[in-house]
């Protein structure tokens, strides 16, 4: 069963890839739309196409000014607020040893800080009106993680364990949380990608060859953005959505293959695991 009333939507990073795609069909089904971006000049066509339904606004999720007035500019204009998409993200490429330390915090500020910080700025809302949604893009990285993607899938693994815990905090007040775990889409995501300043070649054959291996599918991806916007809002009308929405095939297999795996290991250390506790 589906709720298929008007919504009304809050979607960072919304000037490309997924938070495109998201902003576009939800303002096709007829829901209203704050698309956000650092630059809202890109997002000009968008709120031209639907001038009765979508706003534009400029937001930088890790500023914190900019996400409380992202906030209140929705309520001002929309009176409420049902969706908030954290889709604002980049990738970083690089082995750990190749990491510094500022890039390691500039790319959780953006994948993880500045969507915590959204999900803070929007819960009073949600809070006051005992209803909500909040839908965080995570990413194959965190079912299980590549060399090379260290620090982005560490970042977008805090986020999901952020999820799981405000799942549970925020089921008795009617608000509902959703991962989406997408694979390989056809997004700006692999040709944005920012690599390390530093490069070792002990790592070329790990996270050197991952690197090349994203490059050469650049514009390959199997999957569709639109297709899974469509996905992800199927998911926001259903009376119980899922906690985690893998998105494409390799995605789900990628699942599956972890699921495999983990319950393998667990048995084969089973008897080490349960022979820690005391003795009665």
């Amino acid at each position: 069963m589906t709720n298929t009333s008007p919504r009304v939507w809050l979607i960072t990073g919304s000037s490309t890839g997924f938070g495109r795609s998201i902003a576009a069909a939800a303002l096709a089904a007829g829901d209203r739309v704050m698309a956000t971006a650092r630059k809202p000049e890109q997002l000009a066509d968008l709120a031209a196409g639907y001038p009765e339904l979508a706003r534009v606004a400029e937001l930088d999720v890790t500023n914190p000014e900019q996400r409380e007035r992202s906030v209140s500019a929705t309520l001002s204009e929309f009176g409420r607020l049902d969706v908030l998409v954290n889709n604002a993200g980049f990738g970083l490429l690089g082995a750990l040893e190749e990491t510094s330390e500022a890039e390691e915090r500039r790319t959780f500020e953006t994948n993880f800080f500045g969507a915590v910080g959204m999900i803070r700025a929007t819960l009073p809302v949600f809070r006051a009106q005992r209803s909500g949604h909040i839908v965080n893009m995570s990413a194959a990285a965190a079912i299980s993680n590549y060399a090379g993607f260290s620090i982005y899938g560490a970042a977008k693994l805090a986020l999901e364990g952020v999820s799981e815990s405000l799942a549970a905090e925020l089921s008795p007040l009617g608000i509902k949380v959703t991962i989406v775990q997408p694979g390989p889409f056809r997004t700006a995501f692999i040709g944005s990608l920012q690599r390390v300043k530093q490069r070792l070649s002990d790592y070329d054959p790990t996270s050197g060859k991952f690197g090349t291996f994203l490059s050469s599918m650049n514009g390959k991806q199997p999957g569709d953005p639109d297709k899974a916007a469509a996905a992800i809002l199927q998911a926001v009308a259903a009376d119980r959505p899922p906690l985690r929405l893998p998105l494409g095939g390799y995605a789900v297999a990628k699942v599956r293959k972890k699921i495999t795996a983990t319950t393998a290991e667990l048995e084969s250390w089973q008897a080490v695991a349960t022979s820690t506790e005391f003795s009665r």
